[in-house]
């Protein structure tokens, strides 16, 4: 579906469809981010009865809005074109589960949670899948992180849209729990965009915690 497709929330797909690659790999053993900026909190989300209940919880920026994204309900809703909200959906190994969006904040662009089955692949390894998936995607820079007693990968990566003819950063994580993998994915309309929300992004990986059982 590509960086293009993806700059929309799964809501306004479904409204306009219901009614009418590789990277290269640079390694690096120190994690990323530690003196970055940290964005003000606005709330979190992962808890029961949060906005989005997930297998982790995490921070989110003052003003961000987070919603929940029922996949099995849009894929119902949208008959004969479901195929197409499949691929905007899932990405590799990991399905979309929550949209966080920067608009109420004054900035283009979210940070979306997607969530895997249970199994045997390591954080690194569903990162590169996740990476894998997006054919538009070149330059990926793999590194751990650590925050709190958790432990994962994070990738700086850059996707070009052949549409628009530019090329942007975008930056994900990955952590296993016993629930499944899960992915952090900041986009945005651009560079300078995402480079203005990175502070969210960076709370909430400074603040992703396990899910209490």
């Amino acid at each position: 579906m590509g960086n293009v497709g993806r700059g929309l929330t799964l809501a306004a797909l479904l409204t306009g469809l219901v009614t009418g690659c590789g990277a290269e790999d640079a390694d690096s053993d120190t994690a990323s981010g530690a003196s970055a900026k940290v964005a003000e909190r606005g709330g979190s989300v992962g808890a029961s009865g949060s906005a989005c209940e997930l297998p982790v919880t995490f921070d989110i920026a003052e003003f961000w809005k987070a919603e929940a994204v029922d996949t099995a309900e849009a894929t119902a809703a949208a008959g004969d074109l479901a195929e197409l909200v499949d691929v905007f959906a899932r990405q590799g190994p990991v399905t979309m589960a929550c949209e966080i969006d920067a608009k109420p904040a004054g900035k283009i662009g979210f940070l979306r949670v997607w969530t895997g089955k249970p199994g045997d692949a390591d954080a690194r390894a569903v990162l590169e899948a996740f990476v894998a998936a997006e054919p538009e995607a070149s330059g990926a820079k793999y590194n751990t992180f650590e925050a709190g007693d958790v432990t994962g990968a994070e990738v700086e990566y850059v996707t070009t849209s052949k549409v628009l003819e530019e090329s942007k950063t975008e930056h994900a994580l990955a952590v296993t729990t016993s629930a499944g993998p899960v992915v952090l994915h900041l986009g945005g309309l651009d560079t300078d965009e995402h480079n203005a929300m990175l502070p969210a992004y960076e709370l909430a990986k400074s603040t992703l915690r396990p899910t209490a059982a």
